[in-house]
Formats: C-alpha cells, structure tokens, sequence
C-alpha cells in the first residue's frame, strides 16, 4: 500500500486510500495531527510530535522545530550533544508516521507520496525524498502541495465543468498559490509561485511583538529560551482565539510576575499589512505567468492551517470578491489528495483515471557569456532554457556558440532560478564537451533540457561539427549523498529510537503538567506538584488498569489547571 504523507512545517500528517475514498491516519495519540517538532533526551531517546514539542517548550537546547525551511542546505541542528540537518530530522517525523501508519493499517508500509511546497527547488525536493528513504520508505513520488489540494478537493470529479482555480497555500512556514485549470479529465496546472519563508509562524510572530510593545517591563534581550518559547507559545494560543473573538487578552507569567495585554483584532490586522503585502506578489506573479486576471479565477480553494486566521480569509475574500472554499479540512486537503495520488499510482480501479499536469517551478538554464559590442564580453550571465511554469514533461535546446579563438572545451553550468546573474542562481551540476579548434564563433553546441514530472532533469550537450554527445541525469550536488552514503546514515539512525508508542500518552501527560507547574504561580504551582507526585507514583506501580484509571484523572486535572492559566 502507498500512503499520502503531508510533511509540513508546523504539523505533519498521513493518509490511505479506501472504498469510500481517502481518510486521515491517526498517530500514536489518536490525533490527526503530528506536530513537526524532534526532540532527544540524555538516553538518546528520540520524541516526536506533542510530546517533543512539550520538550521543546521546557528545554530549548534538545528539541528542534521549523526544520522544513531549511531542507536541502547544510543548516546543523543540535540536540544535546548530536547534530542533525533538516532531511534527518524530516526523517524522524516521517518514521513516526510510517510506524503509526502500520499500527492502525496492521500491515507493513513501505511506500509513501509526499507532498512538498509548490515553489520548493530541486535541492529541497530531493532532501524530501532522502528523508523519506533514511525513513525506510521508497518514494513514489514527490507531490506539489497545490495539486495534491485540487485531487483532494475532487476536482477530477467535476468532468462536465471547465475550470480555472487558484489554490491558496499558506502553512506554518511556506507560502504557495498555484492557479489550475480543469476540463474534462485533465488537471492542468498552469503557474506557481510562492515564498518558502512566509507562513503562519510569521503571523504568530506578530502578535508575539504587539504583546512586547505593549510590556515595555519585559525586555527580549533579558529573557531566557524557555521564556521566549513561553511568549511564543502564548502568541499562538491568542491567534486561534481571534477565530472566536474581535479581541485577546494575551497573558504570560514570567518569574513569577504576571503580564497582560489586551489586542483587537484591527490592531493585528494592521501589524499584519507588511505579510499581507508579501503574500500579494506571489498571487500576481502567478497570474501574470498564467495570463489569467482574478475575475476569470472561478474557485479559490483554502489550504494550510494558517488560512483559518480570519484576517486572511478577510484578505482573500477583499482581494478575489468571493468566499474561499473550505470544503475539506484545510489541515489534511493536502494529505489526502496525496493519499488519491497514491492510489492513482497503483492504478486504484475505484479511482477515475485522471490526467495531471504539472509545471517547472523555476526557470533552468545555463551560464554564458554575451557579446555587448565592440568585441566586448560580459561572463557570468544567465541563459534561460526551460522558463517557468512551463508545463511539463518538457524539453527545450539551445545554440551556444564560442567565444575565444581555438577554443576546445565549452563548460555548461546547469542553473536553477529567475536571476539574470548565473551567480545568484542555483547550481544542480556542470558538464563539459570538447570542441575542434576554431575561431570564435564558429563552433556550436546544442544544449537540451529535458525536464519530467518527478523533478528529474535530464542534459544533453551535442557538439555541432563532430556530432558527439554526453548526458547526465541531475541527481547529485554537493549537498546530495551516495547510495552508499544513505545506507550508512540510515544504520546510524536507526540506532536513534523513537520513544515507544505504549508510553507515549503518559510521557506527554508528565511535560505537560510540568509546563503547568513553570507558567503558575501561588496555590496553583503546589495543587500541580501534588498531582504530579501522585500520577507518577501510579506508574511506578507498572500496573496498566491502575494506571490508566490515574492517567484519566490526572488529565481532567489538567484540564480544569488550563482553565486557571
């Protein structure tokens, strides 16, 4: 069986396809969501999901979050004493998932989809994919968000309609639209863009600065991680409570000393103009690219967990001047459309057979050099090959010529990304072929790119006169690793244990309450050590029906302490 995975920056989650079509798998606590956060302890105990996010809020230095923007560089995080990079500790996330999967599935599961940003590059695309193999799983394929949102939305349903659909993607740390084109069985996607560093922990670092403005007592620069982390946490429980109220009262207690403020919500919406400005370039780049204007979009489907902020369902109503749709849960559109693709590949006869196509996220292209007259040369320019949301499979060639007298080898610097400066573009690799000697000018190679749906680039470079050709598939750059190089990072890894499912409920419970204990003060701090005292002195006794009668009303305990905080 192949499952749908939804590895995002805050929350990450899976699902499978059914007769009755595609449906969320629960993790090891019963929730749909998994929290994307890792966490280790001194025994090298490795946590994930709420558990390690609890970990996260009590102990900065051993646990690690908002990891996915930084998939595909050599960004180190560490944990205690070991380092990680972002794709190991995706892998982490994705191992949780494929265990909890098998456990509620009852068989082994060693396939996935996973679904990536729109806008990711290559690099990120591949660092996807490497987690999910250090995970134990075989990729099928790497899904663009956007589209694994219109499968899920039932789109390839709709056959007598034709369609154009904008796909608004805003998750905890990326940003994507994609505009859509539906007739018939044929899902086109006709343009993206994005921002792979904007998402709603920016918004929650909004309100997080309103609340400090409003504290001139607490200075940022005099507090500590773990009461950073406090703030942090409390800015993220005021924006869900906008969903319900015009205003917040944002509460924090920090040694010992209780700060309040009150925030409207017309206060938020006006810090929030700079992000919202920032989410309007990708739209219009989007459109522009699509030569589509906003009254012919006829949908606009509502993705990602930060589309529930009502400041940006105000936004995206004002700006297209109609409702969004939020047909499906925005958290889990993605997963389960990923989950349908899944099936799609397994040639599911209970899934209608439909056509997706997809586009170029970026421009490729390769490094030149430009004659600006008067024997003039400028190097290090751009040369785009395949533009930018072309649709794809694709492939393009263009004549380069020579530039020197009696050259014999010409480089091809194979680029990704929209600046006219080979610089400042991304490089996925170089190959170089040899040329007889001529004057400049009249030698010539016929570069092709060939560009396909799973993000494999193909290059072949032809010399002109002597007909010789090389190829490369663009799999390796620096940041890739071997066959050999996965295998051995995938034995040290698997060495790190996830923290056993059966415990997983009791642990979460203790982090939560010792969290309580930090953020009270007076009569509350000792009501919340008694209870803990207690509940811990259950498992000590390693009794289950003892201890499950304890777990239960520790956790009304909590949750009558969370009221009073």
């Amino acid at each position: 069986m192949i499952i749908g995975i939804d590895l995002g920056t805050s929350n990450s989650l899976a699902a499978y396809f059914t007769e009755e079509g595609p449906r969320i798998i629960p993790n090891r606590l019963g929730k749909p969501l998994t929290p994307s956060v890792v966490s280790m302890d001194e025994q090298g105990q490795i946590y994930v999901g709420e558990t390690a996010q609890e970990r996260l809020w009590l102990n900065q230095t051993s646990a690690a979050a908002v990891f996915k923007r930084d998939m595909g560089s050599k960004r180190e995080y560490t944990l205690l004493d070991k380092k990680f990079t972002a794709e190991e500790l995706s892998s982490f996330v994705l191992r949780a998932m494929k265990e909890d999967a098998e456990s509620y599935l009852g068989k082994p599961v060693t396939e996935a989809v996973i679904s990536v940003p729109a806008y990711f590059n290559e690099q990120r695309r591949r660092a996807t994919k490497r987690a999910g193999e250090l995970a134990g799983l075989k990729v099928e394929r790497i899904i663009s968000e956007p589209t694994a949102a219109a499968i899920a939305y039932g789109l390839y349903q709709n056959q007598n309609q034709n369609a154009k659909f904008l796909v608004f993607d805003l998750g905890g740390g990326t940003f994507d639209v994609s505009i859509l084109e539906l007739y018939g069985s044929i899902i086109e996607v006709r343009a993206v863009a994005g921002d792979n560093f904007l998402g709603g922990e920016d918004f929650t670092r909004v309100l997080e600065e309103i609340f400090l403005a409003k504290t001139p007592a607490l200075n940022p620069a005099q507090l500590t991680g773990k009461q950073l982390a406090h703030i942090y946490k409390q800015a993220e429980l005021c924006k869900h409570g906008f969903s319900e109220d015009r205003k917040v009262k944002f509460r924090c207690v920090i040694n010992e000393a209780v700060y309040e403020a009150v925030i409207t919500i017309e206060e938020y919406e006006t810090a929030c103009e700079n992000l919202l400005e920032k989410i309007k370039e990708p739209i219009k780049r989007s459109l522009a690219d699509a030569n589509i204007r906003i009254p012919d979009i006829h949908k606009v489907i509502m993705v990602g967990g930060a589309t529930r902020l009502p400041v940006i369902r105000s936004f995206v109503s004002k700006l297209f001047k109609t409702l969004p749709y939020f047909n499906i849960n925005p958290d889990e559109a993605v997963a389960l459309g990923a989950a349908v693709q899944g099936a799609m590949k397994e040639r599911n006869a209970l899934v209608r057979e439909v056509i997706l196509t997809d586009v170029c996220p970026f421009t490729l292209g390769t490094e030149v050099v430009r004659d600006n007259g008067d024997n003039q040369f400028i190097d290090g320019l751009f040369c785009p090959i395949i533009e930018r949301n072309t649709i794809i499979p694709a492939s393009r060639t263009e004549r380069l010529y020579t530039v020197r007298d009696n050259q014999t080898k010409v480089r091809v610097n194979i680029l990704q990304g929209e600046s006219r400066f080979a610089k400042n573009n991304l490089s996925l690799g170089e190959l170089s072929i040899e040329v007889p000697k001529a004057k400049a000018g009249e030698e010539a190679i016929d570069v092709t790119y060939t560009y396909d749906v799973n993000s494999l680039l193909e290059v072949e470079v032809k010399s002109v006169s002597t007909g010789e050709t090389i190829r490369q598939i663009i799999i390796n750059n620096e940041t890739d690793m071997t066959e050999a190089e996965i295998n051995v990072r995938l034995q040290e890894l698997s060495y790190m244990k996830i923290h056993p499912r059966e415990r997983e409920e009791n642990k979460l419970l203790l982090l939560q309450g010792e969290r309580y204990y930090e953020e009270s003060i007076g009569n509350n701090r000792i009501f919340i050590e008694r209870a803990l005292r207690k509940f811990e002195a259950a498992l000590d006794k390693q009794d289950p029906e003892f201890i499950k009668a304890a777990r239960k009303e520790f956790q009304e305990f909590l949750s009558e302490m969370k009221l009073e905080l």
